[in-house]
């Protein structure tokens, strides 16, 4: 039988997966690459093109969440856009593999798996690998942004553009959903670093174990599986833009480390004393309001002062009611190609009953909504049904004086009340992951 001409690479931490897949798959692939620690797959994505990516999602005893799965996910993604990935899990946690499925894996399998149902799926993901690469690149090549006519955004990117010429540290402030990543982008693409690398790191989901090596590296041997020198995020953004995302979950006792590279302008990896210079511009963003955070001890002041040199506050999207339909047509638009729906259009009571919802989880609820309806949708005609608005009561408009702490609370508890406290329909519809709201219920004291 004929290999197909395809890279397959496979990550686990257990040997005898890794020799079993490999057996299994270099029968019908002519390379087959197996890895043991995740961490390396910087490295292999810079010197391979990858068709497939199998993604054991859980790595270290005691920690069988899929955490970590999710979050090398998020990496592969951005660093090799066009690579599917397949999850693997020995647990059965399929809320959590359907959460990756969210964040843009290709499909899951459990363990112990069916070897004719998996050469199945790998095979769908090959086809559908090469099927991205060919989609024209010109689109990708100078990003789009929908920045709306509503006062508080048009001067929220005024003030983007403006210090974005400069070298000065920022802070993105806002909920859940209003597009904190995409005005980071925004910053890099309109700076003087727009052709060096944008490095996005998810602090809110970064293991607090792994902190220090994957933001400042680690040298061989530094820990057990430490096999090579590898640089950290600060290094791997030298010369553009790193944007600390979540930063106000960061723990207390981790900060100092923070706030000393920042000062420095250097990092220390794991295992070495020597310390390495980096050239990076700090954005940082969190749905926190800090300076309470720093009122109650939970923040350090220092390093609050540090990222904020300049503020950029980010409206929900219930406040901008005049761009609820603008950015549901740019969105529609996004995802027309993507699902072969070139001619999918709103409905007027979609358009009305979308102009008046409130809007929880924002702009990621919109979009998850959105894409959600253009694939239910039946001659190209997205209704409320589609959307399931329909059965969704309007909410009051939070009082503008409360705080974001309180505000977020507020949504939290609305949404956990209509969902019956189902955290995996809120979570959902709030636009989080179900640690990120266990957190938040934790940090509010949130009780049924």
């Amino acid at each position: 039988m004929k290999k197909t001409d395809a890279t397959i690479l496979i990550i686990d931490d257990q040997e005898d997966i890794l020799f079993a897949l490999k057996m299994l798959l270099k029968k019908s692939y002519e390379r087959v690459f197996t890895l043991n620690n995740p961490k390396k797959v910087v490295n292999m994505l810079a010197e391979n093109t990858i068709d497939v990516v199998l993604l054991d999602m859980n790595y270290r005893i005691g920690f069988e969440d899929g955490r970590e799965g999710l979050y090398f996910l998020k990496e592969i993604k951005k660093l090799s856009p066009n690579t599917s990935i397949i999850l693997m899990t020995a647990f059965g946690k399929v809320e959590t593999a359907v959460e990756g499925l969210k964040l843009g894996a290709f499909d899951y399998i459990l363990k112990p798996w069916d070897n004719t149902k998996l050469q199945d799926i790998i095979k769908d993901a090959v086809r559908e690998s090469r099927k991205q690469k060919k989609l024209p690149k010109a689109a990708t090549i100078t990003p789009r942004y929908f920045i709306g006519e509503s006062k508080e955004i048009q001067k929220a990117y005024t003030l983007a553009k403006k210090v974005a010429k400069t070298d000065a540290n920022v802070l993105i402030l806002g909920a859940n959903g209003t597009g904190k990543m995409v005005m980071a982008q925004y910053i890099h693409e309109q700076s003087t670093r727009n052709t060096a690398p944008f490095v996005h790191v998810d602090l809110g989901s970064l293991n607090e174990h792994i902190f220090e090596s994957e933001l400042f590296g680690y040298a061989k041997g530094a820990f057990t599986d430490a096999k090579v020198d590898t640089p950290g995020r600060f290094e791997a953004a030298q010369g553009g833009t790193i944007f600390l995302d979540e930063i106000g979950n960061v723990p207390l006792h981790l900060q100092s480390k923070l706030l000393q590279v920042i000062q420095s302008k250097t990092v220390i990896r794991l295992g070495e004393s020597k310390p390495r210079p980096v050239d990076v511009r700090i954005v940082s963003a969190t749905n926190a309001n800090l300076k309470l955070e720093v009122s109650s001890k939970q923040f350090r002041q220092d390093l609050y002062y540090r990222i904020n040199t300049m503020e950029i506050q980010l409206p929900e999207l219930k406040d901008r009611r005049e761009d609820i339909i603008p950015l549901a047509e740019f969105l529609l638009e996004n995802m027309r190609a993507k699902y072969e729906h070139p001619e999918a259009v709103f409905n007027n009571t979609a358009k009305e009953h979308m102009q008046n919802y409130s809007w929880n989880g924002n702009i990621r609820e919109m979009q998850n909504r959105i894409e959600r309806a253009i694939i239910l949708c039946e001659n190209n005609t997205i209704t409320i049904d589609d959307l399931d608005l329909d059965d969704v009561p309007i909410e009051e408009t939070v009082l503008p004086q409360a705080d974001l702490s309180e505000i977020e609370k507020i949504a939290i508890e609305r949404a956990l009340a209509k969902n019956d406290y189902n955290i995996s329909r809120t979570a959902e519809e709030l636009g989080l992951s179900r640690g990120a709201l266990y957190r938040r219920i934790e940090k509010y004291g949130i009780e049924n």
